[in-house]
């Protein structure tokens, strides 16, 4: 069986909810990535910030990414996946929750997370193909 460890990407970062989202944008840009989770002051997850969010929710509405904090948009219940998770719950908690990237979450600390990438790196066609289905479907 797959797990979520084997097919996540390692190395992922939190950045503080009270951290403002011109320094989440710099953290993205240094790491190369889209999406930072973001934690509370006990390193808990509590949402993921995306580069889009920084854009659309707070850049093309006038606000200061100086002056916004990323607990200002990581709004809802964040989703993660426990480290040895099989891969077929992955896909379901993806799919369920139409999200594109997931924590990965091993005894209470961030220990990766899988992105659409490691996804079509790891799976079959047909997993993708349904995986695309579910997470993109306009219904």
């Amino acid at each position: 069986m797959t797990t979520a460890a084997e097919i996540m990407h390692r190395g992922a970062q939190w950045i503080p909810a009270t951290e403002t989202l011109d320094r989440a944008a710099q953290l993205m840009a240094r790491l190369n990535v889209g999406a930072l989770p973001v934690s509370d002051a006990n390193e808990r997850l509590c949402g993921i910030i995306t580069d889009r969010d920084i854009v659309v929710k707070c850049v093309a509405k006038g606000h200061d990414p100086s002056k916004v904090t990323c607990a200002d948009l990581a709004q809802g219940t964040p989703r993660w996946i426990d480290a040895d998770a099989s891969v077929d719950q992955v896909l379901d908690e993806m799919e369920r929750n139409r999200i594109r990237r997931l924590p990965v979450i091993k005894n209470k600390k961030l220990v990766g997370i899988i992105s659409e990438a490691d996804l079509a790196t790891h799976l079959t066609d047909a997993q993708i193909h349904g995986f695309v289905e579910k997470v993109y479907a306009t219904a």
